[in-house]
């Protein structure tokens, strides 16, 4: 007969995860799956399955792949995903130029914001995250940006 290991307790599980992609949007359901599965396996609750981990992650490569880089095909966004009992820690680097994250963020629920196309992103990964951080990808130079997204386990 098998042991059934008890669901929470931290028993110093942690999965580190890297990918380095192209600037090109198929590659982000990838990501994100890649991302997903170890958090499944170390019993993150479905709620954060189903949409905390896929709707802020797909925001974040979005940005970088879309925004920052501008699709371009000599750009590449990088991951690196350290998941444990405990929390998730994302980290999605980018060549794009440097961006302040408060200035960026906008309030989807005003009014004069409802009907816009854009901005939204930055305010869902803030919503659905424990913390959402941006710090220049190579200190000392003009661009590039890393975004943390950090999700604590429910």
């Amino acid at each position: 007969m098998a042991a059934i290991l008890p669901p929470a307790p931290n028993f110093g599980l942690c999965v580190s995860l890297h990918v380095d992609i192209p600037s090109d949007v198929a590659y982000i359901e990838l990501v994100v799956e890649l991302v997903r599965h170890p958090c499944a396996e170390l019993a993150f609750n479905k709620h954060q399955l189903a949409l905390n981990v896929p709707v802020a992650l797909s925001e974040a490569l979005s940005n970088a792949i879309l925004r920052a880089n501008n699709e371009s095909p000599d750009k590449r966004v990088r991951v690196r995903a350290d998941v444990d009992t405990e929390r998730l820690v994302v980290e999605i680097a980018d060549e794009g130029a440097h961006f302040d994250l408060d200035a960026s963020t906008c309030d989807a629920t005003d009014r004069a914001n409802v009907e816009r196309e854009d901005g939204r992103g930055l305010f869902l990964m803030r919503e659905l995250m424990d913390g959402v951080e941006r710090f220049d990808a190579y200190p000392g130079g003009n661009t590039g940006n890393v975004v943390r997204l950090t999700l604590t386990r429910a």
